[in-house]
């Protein structure tokens, strides 16, 4: 697999929503950005790590991981291999033994400050998620097959209330398209 390096760069919310926020990555040359969507208790927990809060030595993150860097943690480095019903699909890897863990993106992103563990996303999807980054824009591209489907019916309400008939038609298409993929896959697993 090839893979691309990412860094975090910044958290923010959505605007006109309190639950839900976005991890934005960059590459490294910090030409090309990724949003990985997080619940408002991510949010909390980054705005934590971020404002450098003195109690972050005894929050169980850190302490977790401050037994297992003990246990040679400079074998691990985090994975984003695919993304499935609007999650991106997220190991925690050991360099090692391969051993994958899966966990979701955004915990793997928090782990991954805490740790100091380098990203990896797989350079095709990649080239397909990724926007180009512009450091001073206000808005943010956010591929529509990244949210999840209690955000995808939310964004599809709002685009009706608004009147904005493209978009609904849009994110409608992405909802029959996963809702077809888990019927395909519940027949398959039938047979």
């Amino acid at each position: 697999m090839n893979k691309t390096r990412l860094l975090f760069k910044t958290v923010s919310e959505i605007v006109g929503t309190d639950d839900i926020g976005l991890l934005v990555m960059v590459d490294a040359a910090q030409t090309r950005q990724l949003a990985i969507t997080c619940d408002k208790h991510m949010l909390h927990q980054f705005g934590l790590r971020l404002g450098n809060v003195p109690i972050l030595g005894s929050l169980l993150p850190e302490v977790l991981w401050t037994m297992i860097r003990n246990l040679n943690a400079d074998r691990y480095e985090i994975l984003i291999v695919d993304v499935n019903d609007g999650q991106y699909r997220t190991l925690l890897y050991d360099i090692d033994t391969r051993e994958p863990v899966s966990l979701r993106a955004s915990d793997a992103i928090l782990l991954s400050l805490i740790a100091h563990l380098p990203v990896y996303i797989d350079t095709a999807l990649f080239e397909r998620q990724s926007v180009p980054y512009k450091p001073d824009s206000p808005a943010l591209a956010l591929p529509v097959n990244t949210i999840t489907d209690n955000m995808l019916k939310a964004a599809l309400d709002k685009a009706v209330a608004d009147e904005n008939y493209e978009l609904a038609s849009h994110l409608h298409e992405e909802m029959m398209r996963r809702k077809n993929s888990h019927k395909e896959r519940e027949e398959g697993a039938e047979e």
